[in-house]
């Protein structure tokens, strides 16, 4: 199917709704993004770019921004409470290396003026109420306007407007975890690498960002209390410190200075099970929301934009397209949902002879099989959408 000059509206200008924007104007498509906000901003945070997402932003024309922007992995350090490296994965051991740590801002930024370059007309101020899919799926906005297109693609995060009209509403429930997020300036020096500090019922993740001379911190606690789900809120440093004030290394440094965090509740959505139908489709975290335990939310949401614009392009017609798309990535989507959330019961371990054990298994598959260690990820970073 020819998509030159369908009409396509994307709801959102995240990660996702901004690749999908350029990859379907690059293919002739007429785009524009409907974004909520009066400016696109992203809250400061850091976010990890695997092979298999960088590969779309390779195909899209946008790896040399997002190489000059980023800091290139070279390690994931896994290490105890008191600092100690258990196990050292080498990246560079990939068939593909090229694994980037991004700040969401500067990655935002790439992608808007990718999908501007490619003729995207990127609308603000659009709330969208409510989406009605159809022949002609129309979007309605808070100020009583319509929008009538070919094509309305929801991008529009956890509470997606589109993703109630296809599948109802859904029942996430909180998985008892919650996490902190912070940027701090490098002051411990960290190399080009991501460092994860096991604890029991917690474990913390620091990477550098904008050449070095930022960290990233995520920090997840195990916890009944209930927290908000959302990025946006505020909480005190000093309960960050409380959280993690028995580890040891670099973390008691490293959370001295933080100055502003932000907390969210950690919440399980089931993936879609509608991922397209009647000229509307999802994609993202609207379609699959994932917790933050295995660094491929971003990576997803761009697999799923390269593989709608491919389905739209090869496909006779939307429905079939969109019936394809749902099918090629619902299956992919959920193995990665499964992985993040095991990640969490690993790094967590409370029972000391069980924690003793399984660092021991690591030190030593670390040091006698690194190469095997290193494959088990191949199924998600050989993983290659654009061929």
């Amino acid at each position: 199917m020819s998509i030159l000059g369908l009409r396509v509206a994307v709801i959102g200008a995240g990660i996702g709704g901004l690749a999908v924007a350029r990859a379907l104007a690059l293919r002739g498509a007429d785009v524009t993004v409907l974004e909520q906000a009066e400016a696109i901003t992203e809250v400061g945070a850091g976010l990890q770019i695997a092979p298999n997402g960088l590969r779309v932003l390779a195909a899209l024309g946008l790896e040399d921004a997002v190489a000059k922007a980023g800091v290139q992995g070279r390690a994931v350090s896994l290490r105890d409470t008191g600092g100690a490296e258990v196990l050292r994965l080498d990246l560079t051991r990939l068939a593909d290396s090229r694994y980037y740590f991004l700040h969401r801002a500067d990655l935002i930024d790439i992608l808007a003026d990718g999908a501007r370059e490619a003729g995207v007309k990127i609308r603000l101020l659009q709330r969208v109420e409510e989406v009605t899919p159809g022949p002609r799926p129309e979007v309605h906005f808070a100020n009583g306007a319509s929008l009538q297109c070919d094509l309305v693609i929801g991008a529009d995060g956890l509470h997606s407007k589109l993703r109630q009209a296809l599948n109802g509403g859904d029942r996430p429930f909180f998985t008892r975890q919650a996490a902190w997020r912070a940027v701090i300036p490098n002051i411990t020096g960290a190399g080009a690498e991501a460092r994860v500090h096991m604890g029991p019922g917690k474990h913390l993740v620091s990477y550098p960002l904008r050449g070095g001379q930022f960290l990233n911190i995520v920090a997840a606690e195990e916890r009944r209390a209930w927290a908000d789900e959302g990025w946006s809120h505020t909480d005190d440093p000093a309960n960050l410190r409380a959280a993690f004030a028995g580890f040891g290394g670099d973390v008691p440094s490293m959370l001295n200075a933080v100055e502003t965090v932000h907390l969210w509740g950690l919440f399980r959505h089931p993936v879609a099970e509608i991922w397209g139908r009647d000229n509307t489709a999802l994609l993202g975290d609207a379609a699959h929301p994932t917790l933050p335990f295995l660094a491929q939310g971003a990576c997803m949401a761009l697999e799923d934009a390269w593989v709608l614009a491919e389905s739209l392009s090869g496909h006779d017609t939307v429905s079939a397209a969109l019936s394809a798309y749902g099918r090629t990535r619902r299956p992919r989507a959920t193995r990665v949902i499964d992985a993040a959330s095991r990640n969490a019961w690993k790094y967590h371990l409370k029972f000391p002879p069980l924690r003793m054990a399984a660092h021991t298994a690591l030190r030593l598959g670390g040091r006698f099989a690194p190469d095997r260690m290193m494959h088990q990820f191949d199924w998600l970073y050989e993983h290659d959408v654009t061929r």
